[in-house]
């Protein structure tokens, strides 16, 4: 397994962003989901096995001390594995290098197993920040990063 960075015109970020985006509109129930805009400031990364990437999630500068991680997703048949709290652990990295000192981000009430890994990762709720405040299927967590020696 390989975690790398990759543009957010890589085609297989583009195809598994397409795919998560399809799987939360599964997931809500048909509600009104986020709409995927792309971002030229999300800095992706992508996880390789098999000479495929079968996984993804960004990272993307809130202010100078604040990250955010966005577009997390690992394809079904991946899942299980440990790669998304290893894709999790690359892009806290990825904004602490950054200067990051918190990184936040959002989720839907409707993903258990997403709300379950972010916390055993450390992270804390948080008000619900940004776009997403008046979703009422948001909720979003934080983290603060260690502080460099």
């Amino acid at each position: 397994m390989l975690i790398e960075s990759r543009p957010a015109t890589d085609p297989e970020i583009a195809a598994l962003l397409v795919a998560q985006q399809r799987e939360l509109r599964e997931a809500d129930g048909g509600l009104d989901g986020q709409v995927f805009v792309p971002h030229d400031d999300v800095r992706y990364l992508a996880v390789v096995v098999n000479g495929r990437a079968v996984a993804c999630g960004g990272l993307q500068a809130l202010d100078a001390a604040t990250g955010e991680i966005k577009r997390m997703y690992v394809r079904p048949a991946y899942r299980g594995r440990g790669i998304a709290r290893q894709l999790v652990a690359a892009l806290e990295e990825c904004a602490f290098r950054q200067g990051h000192s918190v990184v936040c981000l959002e989720t839907g009430t409707y993903l258990p197993a997403a709300i379950g890994l972010y916390t055993s990762c450390g992270y804390e709720p948080i008000p619900v920040y940004g776009e997403y405040v008046g979703n009422p299927y948001s909720v979003c967590f934080a983290k603060r990063l260690p502080v460099a020696a």
